[in-house]
């Protein structure tokens, strides 16, 4: 309950043992405009290429630029992806790598996610582990974009008992960051031998009607579409259909957002196979299928992922456009440790103090000893957004009797991605003791542009406790 002045007893009710680092609440906020030219990463390192699939634009890797530094022709890179790849070499404005080993986000590997605008999943044939979905997840709710290209279920090219259809809802529903239907549609287990799926009517979609030219149709040559569930993400919208459906059931292309980022899914890995690759596969030529328009949906969509055409979302890898929204993921705690990452016990619905709002809140501190607590949370700031503002409800009670001394302290502070504080934006301590919460805010606007760390932390001395209840944060954008 609120007004507690005995030591606490971390017992039961407690959720411990986090496995997230607790330096801080990792900050990052996107450039002002997306990186030029627009850093693409294709993965291939999750069997993209077993089989008879051959989901690469080139041999060389992780740089295709190894095989051919000026390609002018598909077939100047070695690889099923090699069209799109190629296409996109040529116009100037893309930088491509291919990731060969586990991704990261937030690491010194030359092909983290964090120097990249877009990650391309082509038909993953092997589960991402906890810590990629991690990865892949905060990537994109820090404003990157995200193409998952499934196939038809039961499509297990390495016979590992999953297929893309598996792995991708895996990724969407079992993940640290948001579990809660983030983007908003699951991919169905179907397979469907073969369709043309038509574009819906909107003239003004960056996808459908982009710089790569107008979309038509796509191609199923067995697949699968996705059932939309605009109630959890109303940002998502199906582009094109199988024949006969519409609306939340049968779409073959969608689109989404995340935090900052964006998301598009496309249901089969056909459309994509430009028929030439490594010797030995079956291949398929979907990319120049002339019953439908798959080159222009591919190049298109890489483009409004990387932030690259205007409309149509939050602004992904870095727009110029600032879409109003709340960042922070779990902001009332009611999930638990998901999304955030804190000392062991700092995230709880302990009876010994009370939740401003449903059950589970932060607590830092309140021992009565020498003790400090950390809590943290990774989220994006667009640049183009002039308004950021990061709000708290805080309560404080304490054990210490003096009117004039501060034993125990809560910082909130900004710190820059290598750990160095850039401004401590309050100091709480006993001192601030009251009954019920007070709700406190400060501007992030100054830090746009930028990758900073908001860091709360509780630090006790060695007698006499006081505790520092955190809930319903919030980072407002607009």
């Amino acid at each position: 309950m609120l007004g507690l002045t005995v030591p606490r007893h971390r017992l039961g009710a407690v959720l411990a043992g986090f496995s997230l680092v607790a330096a801080g609440v990792a900050v990052q906020v996107t450039p002002a405009a997306a990186a030029t030219p627009h850093r693409i990463l294709f993965d291939n390192a999750h069997a993209e290429t077993a089989g008879n699939a051959d989901w690469i634009v080139s041999t060389s890797q992780p740089d295709p630029l190894g095989q051919d530094s000026s390609p002018s022709a598909e077939t100047d890179w070695t690889g099923a992806l090699s069209s799109w790849g190629v296409a996109l070499q040529k116009t100037g404005g893309y930088s491509l790598k291919t990731a060969t080993s586990a991704l990261t986000y937030g690491g010194s590997s030359a092909t983290d996610l964090s120097n990249f605008d877009t990650l391309v999943l082509p038909e993953p044939n092997t589960l991402f582990t906890t810590a990629e979905k991690t990865a892949i997840m905060t990537f994109v709710k820090n404003g990157g974009g995200l193409f998952m290209i499934s196939d038809h279920t039961g499509a297990d090219r390495n016979n590992d008992g999953e297929d893309a259809v598996e792995i991708l809802n895996d990724l969407m529903t079992n993940n640290s960051v948001d579990s809660t239907d983030p983007f908003g549609f699951s991919i169905d287990s179907l397979s469907i031998s073969s369709d043309y799926p038509s574009a819906i009517g909107d003239s003004s979609n960056p996808v459908l009607h982009g710089s790569f030219g107008t979309v038509t149709k796509s191609l199923i040559a067995s697949g699968t579409t996705a059932t939309l569930k605009p109630a959890d993400n109303s940002a998502v919208k199906g582009l094109l259909y199988r024949t006969g459906y519409s609306g939340n059931t049968g779409a073959f292309f969608a689109t989404s957002t995340f935090g900052s980022g964006r998301v598009a899914f496309w249901g089969d890995s056909s459309p994509i196979d430009d028929g030439t690759g490594q010797s030995g596969n079956t291949l398929y030529d979907g990319w120049n299928d002339s019953g439908a328009t798959n080159a222009a949906l591919a190049l298109n969509a890489t483009e409004w992922l990387a932030g690259g055409s205007s409309g149509g979302g939050d602004d992904g890898g870095g727009g110029s456009t600032c879409t109003s929204a709340q960042l922070l993921g779990n902001n009332g705690f009611e999930s638990g440790s998901s999304t955030w990452s804190s000392s062991s016990g700092v995230i709880t619905n302990s009876a010994d103090e009370s939740a401003r709002t449903g059950s589970y809140y932060a607590w830092l501190a309140g021992y009565g000893s020498a003790h400090t607590d950390t809590l943290s949370q990774s989220v994006t700031v667009p640049a183009a957004c002039t308004t950021a503002t990061l709000s708290f409800y805080l309560h404080v009670d304490t054990a210490e009797t003096s009117t004039s001394t501060a034993y125990d302290t809560l910082k909130v502070q900004v710190l820059n991605s290598s750990g160095t504080v850039l401004s401590t934006l309050a100091t709480y301590s006993n001192l601030n003791a009251a009954s019920g919460y007070t709700q406190r805010s400060f501007s992030l606007a100054g830090y746009a542009g930028q990758t900073v760390t908001l860091k709360f932390t509780g630090t006790e001395g060695s007698t006499l406790q006081t505790s520092f209840v955190i809930d319903d944060t919030a980072l407002n954008v607009s």
